[in-house]
């Protein structure tokens, strides 16, 4: 009898434990929702819109913060705020939690290994936009043909024409000292 006292005693007070734990975190603030964001915040945020109601508390957190920032940037950031903002809610749910893998990845790489990649981004950025697609579509572009200036010798060229022996022709048969000199 005096152990399933102690028992009970003991499971209440992991449970009173385990209660206080949850009650010290700070509950996630709750965000707005989309009819209670201002008409500015709401113009920003607009390529999200019909999404906001159903999105994570912290996604909208990061999505307020943009807005908040978008006043202060230049012409040309807001433009590329804005385009990505379209592109993310084009992905599907499967291409964003691809696009989340792949940026975690990123940051993960050190620092010589970032910079490489940016590198290679703003010369892809460089690129025209018929080899952008080529790239996206998995084709490489056709590499440039070059011409030499100068023609090159081949083996046709070294071989005598009338195929009797192997040996290169050379400018200067007397310099050849595999064929016997004529007097």
């Amino acid at each position: 009898m005096a152990r399933r006292l102690l028992a009970g005693i003991i499971l209440t007070f992991c449970l009173l434990a385990q209660g206080i734990a949850l009650a010290a975190q700070p509950p996630e603030p709750r965000q707005p929702n989309w009819a209670e964001l201002s008409l500015e915040q709401k113009q920003i945020l607009s390529p999200v819109g019909d999404q906001w109601d159903s999105m994570p508390a912290i996604q909208r957190k990061r999505l307020l913060g943009v807005a908040k920032s978008y006043p202060k940037m230049k012409p040309d950031e807001q433009q590329r705020v804005q385009k990505r903002l379209k592109t993310w809610t084009s992905l599907t749910p499967d291409e964003r939690a691809q696009a989340r893998k792949k940026y975690e990845k990123l940051k993960q790489l050190p620092p010589e290994k970032r910079l490489e990649i940016q590198k290679k981004w703003q010369e892809y950025q460089q690129l025209p936009e018929e080899k952008k697609a080529q790239l996206r579509h998995g084709k490489k572009a056709p590499a440039p043909v070059s011409v030499p200036l100068t023609p090159q010798p081949t083996k046709a060229t070294l071989e005598p024409v009338t195929g009797e022996t192997s040996a290169p022709v050379t400018q200067n048969p007397a310099a050849d000292t595999t064929r016997p000199v004529a007097n």
